[in-house]
């Protein structure tokens, strides 16, 4: 990943565990469900002695509409076993391409483009779930224009 080149490539993401909260949401409520859901993930992590070995993500089930099937929460090392709220789950292996998204979540449609347009010149078919590491926390970097979102899409 190379923040000073947003341009998608290819790469393997390997599996890793996770710890989310899953829900379907309306998409203007996904930043208050992504609050919930990193702080409820957080507390059940420590709770259970492991701990979060990446920046928090979003796992999304299908192309957003209205609402979106998402995964929120973080990626995790130790055993974490689900609770009742929150659900051990894993980000899959797969072939996939990343790209850095810089700026606001509004415009994150146009790095999206880029990955499929990339993705599609390359012979691939984009998987219908992909996922979003948070690299930046807008409660601290209130300012869009420093927001960095890894952006990864895996190949059908």
């Amino acid at each position: 990943m190379n923040i000073s080149n947003p341009e998608p490539k290819m790469i393997h993401s390997p599996e890793q565990q996770t710890a989310v909260l899953r829900a379907e949401v309306p998409m203007d409520e996904l930043r208050d469900f992504f609050g919930l859901a990193f702080d409820t993930v957080m507390t059940a992590a420590q709770e259970q002695n492991a701990r979060p070995v990446g920046p928090p993500f979003a796992l999304y089930h299908g192309m957003p509409d209205l609402t979106i099937d998402v995964e929120a929460g973080f990626p995790i090392a130790g055993d974490f076993r689900g609770t009742e709220d929150v659900q051990a789950s894993s980000l899959p292996e797969a072939k996939a391409y990343e790209a850095i998204h810089l700026g606001s979540y509004d415009t994150l449609p146009s790095t999206y483009e880029a990955i499929q347009q990339r993705m599609r010149a390359d012979g691939f078919t984009p998987a219908d779930f992909m996922w979003e590491y948070y690299l930046c926390d807008p409660a601290t970097q209130p300012d869009p224009s420093g927001w960095v979102t890894h952006v990864v899409w895996p190949v059908a």
